[in-house]
């Protein structure tokens, strides 16, 4: 698999109704993701899109989320640079953001997958 060969994003969006923590999520994500992960995690020329099945749960769980937010992470799907840590997001907005990332993914058809590296 190789997501630089794919365009980035997704061409037709759906955005579901959100449950109501999901909803706080998609605040938290606004104020704290949207500037490099773009409107709605569809992705910008400053990060890539989370709404992409290379984010799918069986690939890069939850913890990956976390430990992003927490520590960073080096470059290795993308070219977009390393992810710096994000001190100023908190365990509670992180778990809700995630939530709201996971909605959007369902929503738009990105189903667990198995890991196969």
């Amino acid at each position: 698999f190789n997501p630089s060969a794919e365009p980035p994003g997704i061409t037709e969006l759906v955005i579901p109704d959100l449950s109501a923590i999901a909803q706080r999520g998609k605040t938290a994500f606004d104020a704290n993701c949207l500037a490099c992960h773009g409107q709605n995690a569809t992705g910008s020329d400053m990060g890539p899109p989370l709404i992409h099945k290379i984010y799918n749960p069986g690939h890069h769980g939850d913890m990956a989320f976390i430990l992003a937010g927490r520590q960073g992470t080096r470059q290795h799907h993308w070219e977009f640079g390393d992810m710096p840590a994000q001190p100023q997001v908190s365990e509670d907005q992180m778990a809700v953001i995630i939530q709201y990332v996971r909605e959007m993914q369902v929503a738009n058809g990105i189903e667990t997958e198995p890991h196969n590296m």
